[in-house]
């Protein structure tokens, strides 16, 4: 099993290629279908989906899609179950399977992400329903005396309880640990902020004896905060975000995938590419995007079957920026070429 795991992994971050985050609960996906004004129907949210994961080409630069538990359940039109349709293609179906970040008890501004509680048997159920990973999301706040030492203990322990679990059912863990943007704090707290994270997680999943080798990161850049008064730069952001993992990060992981976390679709893209252009070490340097790849896709689609072609379009273009990202072959240029 040691070795399916090592190669999904290595599959997911392969060369030009990053994930697709299309895994956003039943709150955010209706935010984000309110901004086109069409209602969050479970046939809307399918035919939404569906638009997506069918897109032509999207294999050239999608390794896997993240799906939640209603989108793991659904199929296309003609029937075919998503996991199918996208294992067709050549993407790995992927599941979140946490059940989000609540209030941390006595520790106010805090979260701790939860979903332990019968997460053995989620995972056999995701298995057979065609999952191949998994993704848990925990959430850092930088605030006055935040984050604290427990609050990141806490989220790194549950990360990797989860990962032991998704591995003991045959998946890969995605382990999703991401300091906010929100503040206006310099970059050098979000670099503080992100170092404790990351060497508390390592530490975690170490001793609970989660197989590196067949585990990606996903997390956050270093960023100042968006309420900033003087924002750090793309390549200052990429320096900082390389030497953190440097410092953090053990050699043996094949991958790290970075979320978009409140950047632009332009930004998100620029700071990836910004790194590859650099001495990285050993890791792939990729992307799991949710709204920085779908938010032009969901724009053009607008909820209308007829331009369902358009939506593709968007979203294929935006794939192949990032991708371009991936060897830092990207340039501001192109984000105006024609799809």
């Amino acid at each position: 099993m040691a070795d399916d795991l090592h190669q999904t992994a290595k599959a997911l971050v392969a060369p030009n290629k990053g994930i697709l985050a299309a895994d956003e609960s039943f709150p955010t996906i209706e935010k984000r279908f309110k901004s086109i004004s069409i209602e969050s129907t479970e046939e809307n949210r399918r035919a939404y989906r569906d638009m997506l994961f069918t897109t032509q080409g999207l294999e050239e630069f999608i390794s896997g899609v993240i799906l939640f538990d209603e989108t793991i359940r659904q199929s296309s039109s003609d029937g075919t179950p998503f996991p199918r349709l996208l294992e067709s293609k050549g993407i790995i179906p992927g599941i979140k399977v946490d059940t989000g970040a609540k209030d941390l008890a006595l520790f106010p501004e805090e979260k701790v992400t939860e979903g332990l509680d019968g997460l053995r048997g989620r995972c056999e159920e995701y298995v057979g329903l065609g999952a191949r990973f998994t993704k848990w999301r925990a959430v850092i706040t930088i605030g006055d005396d935040i984050p604290s030492d427990f609050c990141i203990l806490a989220n790194a322990h549950a990360l990797a309880r989860y990962a032991a679990l998704s591995q003991e059912a045959g998946m890969v863990p995605i382990v999703e640990p991401e300091v906010l943007m929100d503040g206006d704090h310099r970059i050098e707290r979000c670099y503080d902020a992100t170092a404790r994270t990351l060497t508390a997680l390592f530490e975690q999943l170490d001793a609970h004896r989660v197989d590196i080798k067949g585990t990606l990161l996903k997390t956050n850049m270093v960023l100042s905060g968006k309420d900033a008064a003087d924002r750090a730069g793309i390549e200052e952001v990429a320096r900082q975000t390389v030497k953190v993992l440097g410092e953090t990060v053990p050699d043996g992981l094949p991958g790290v995938v970075f979320l978009s976390g409140g950047q632009s679709d332009g930004e998100a893209t620029a700071h990836l590419n910004a790194m590859n252009q650099i001495d990285h070490g050993a890791w792939e340097l990729s992307f799991s995007y949710g709204r920085a790849l779908q938010a032009p896709a969901l724009s053009a689609w607008a909820g209308d079957a007829a331009k369902v072609d358009e939506g593709q379009k968007a979203l294929y273009h935006r794939s192949r920026l990032n991708g371009a990202a991936r060897t830092g072959s990207y340039d501001p240029r192109m984000e105006t070429e024609a799809a």
